[in-house]
């Protein structure tokens, strides 16, 4: 009688320890990475989750490749895809935690600011802030665009993997305007060179003719979850904007994710004269006689 109690037992419980869909099992992963900057190893999802060690792999491998997860030098850590939920993770809190810094931007420039985040091959633009300039600008809050024909996107796309990039675009890549890059060589090669400039992305008339716009990315410890931009004219000085952008990224970045924190420095721009020298403007940029669509 006792070995017949205990075999139904044994029975009921060993699905518990070992889940029996994969849906149970990344979630099982996912709940290892609520906090936003949390980092795991492989060996610490196995051992929290008690699923095997090829079985955890296997499952981060496509967490990753879907953009759930984002693998670094450190581990593993949430990818750009949550930021398309609510929660904590959420649009809600980026808007939220950038109203500020976007604000302080819009005023000092005169230009109109886009929050935007990468959804697939798309940026989602999250807030648009500026005068009566933004209405020639044919964005809106909620709007989508493709993301290699935006400075928005193409900064956030930058930061990813190469082989992610061409998960996500290859086979939508397109054109929009005459200054679209629409080949992924091309695309690869101006994300490269992004990252030279350490994170600035430029573009004219690429999504919208007749509009330049310079962008850098909002990152946390595992990569890019978001990017801010100016807009202005065709003829916009952006090179002198640039500084700005990038210093509002920054303090975004160290806004939401406060173990990036550093002391900060806000730079100032004159209203008339150079923020930077030729000479390291040539240095920052690099651009080429053939790059047509900067």
């Amino acid at each position: 009688m006792t070995t017949l109690s205990i075999a139904p037992e044994a029975q009921e419980i060993a699905p518990a320890a070992t889940p029996p869909s994969m849906l149970d099992r990344m979630t099982l992963i996912m709940e290892c990475f609520t906090a936003r900057a949390a980092r795991r190893t492989l060996e610490d999802v196995s051992t929290a989750t008690h699923l095997p060690r090829s079985t955890t792999h296997r499952i981060l491998v496509d967490l990753v490749r879907l953009g759930w997860l984002a693998q670094t030098p450190e581990g593993y850590g949430l990818g750009s895809r949550p930021m398309s939920f609510g929660g904590d993770n959420g649009h809600g809190r980026l808007r939220e935690a950038t109203a500020q810094t976007l604000h302080d931007l819009a005023l000092q420039t005169g230009m109109v600011v886009h929050l935007g985040v990468l959804v697939d091959a798309e940026v989602l633009y999250l807030d648009k802030i500026g005068g009566r300039f933004a209405t020639k600008v044919p964005s809106r809050v909620g709007g989508r665009a493709p993301a290699h024909s935006t400075a928005l996107g193409k900064a956030m796309l930058a930061w990813l993997a190469p082989e992610q990039v061409d998960q996500e675009l290859d086979g939508v890549i397109g054109r929009l305007t005459n200054r679209t890059i629409n080949q992924m060589s091309t695309l690869h090669h101006e994300l490269a060179r992004i990252r030279s400039r350490n994170g600035l992305a430029f573009e004219r008339g690429e999504c919208f003719p007749g509009l330049a716009c310079v962008a850098s990315a909002i990152r946390s410890p595992e990569g890019a979850v978001a990017s801010v931009s100016l807009t202005g004219e065709a003829t916009a000085p952006l090179e002198k904007v640039a500084p700005l952008v990038a210093h509002a990224a920054r303090t975004a970045s160290e806004d939401l994710f406060p173990v990036r924190r550093t002391v900060r420095h806000r730079p100032q721009v004159e209203p008339v004269g150079e923020t930077w020298s030729a000479e390291a403007m040539d240095a920052l940029l690099a651009v080429g006689s053939g790059a047509d669509w900067m």
